[in-house]
């Protein structure tokens, strides 16, 4: 169990949304999965644009400064039919990978059919069987609404990829 411990590795995964920021943290040793902390940053509404954007930054950096994950995981954004929403989606996008690059983590980026292949087995469902397996893979897990649960989602894409990923560069290199 002690090797297990020493090869843990801390992951927030990050849903990013201009009205509500979904984070989620993880730690990941090989197939183990470990619940930590979940929640939501919000930005007020009646706010400009730069003071919501503001907003989400301080609080990704609040989350990053209580919890100390080593590696991040941010959804792609996909793209609205409403071109003025899209543009303010890329926006808090934006800042859901600065925040982590500028603490010095690994972001990586999965785009939601990859986080529900590897959440619920298929590329396509709905909020509810995300909410469903998140709950099977990590019975502990607490979270505040869908954009928790996805956030957890994503972090949970990348712990799967980084096992697969360490597997096929030890085969690689025998």
């Amino acid at each position: 169990m002690a090797s297990a411990m020493a090869t843990a590795i801390r992951i927030i995964g990050i849903d990013p949304g201009l009205r509500r920021t979904g984070w989620g943290v993880i730690e990941s040793a090989g197939n183990s999965l470990r619940f930590i902390a979940a929640g939501t940053i919000q930005s007020d509404d009646t706010c400009s644009l730069a003071e919501r954007l503001c907003q989400l930054h301080d609080g990704l950096a609040a989350i990053l400064q209580q919890f100390s994950p080593e590696e991040a995981a941010v959804e792609h954004t996909f793209v609205n039919v409403n071109p003025t929403s899209t543009l303010k989606l890329g926006q808090a996008r934006g800042i859901a990978l600065l925040v982590p690059a500028r603490a010095g983590l690994a972001v990586a980026e999965y785009t939601p059919n990859a986080v529900k292949k590897a959440v619920i087995g298929v590329g396509h469902g709905d909020k509810k069987q995300i909410q469903m397996m998140v709950k099977v893979l990590m019975p502990k897990a607490v979270y505040n609404g869908a954009d928790s649960a996805d956030a957890l989602a994503i972090a949970i894409c990348h712990a799967h990829h980084r096992v697969v990923t360490r597997r096929i560069s030890l085969a690689a290199s025998s």
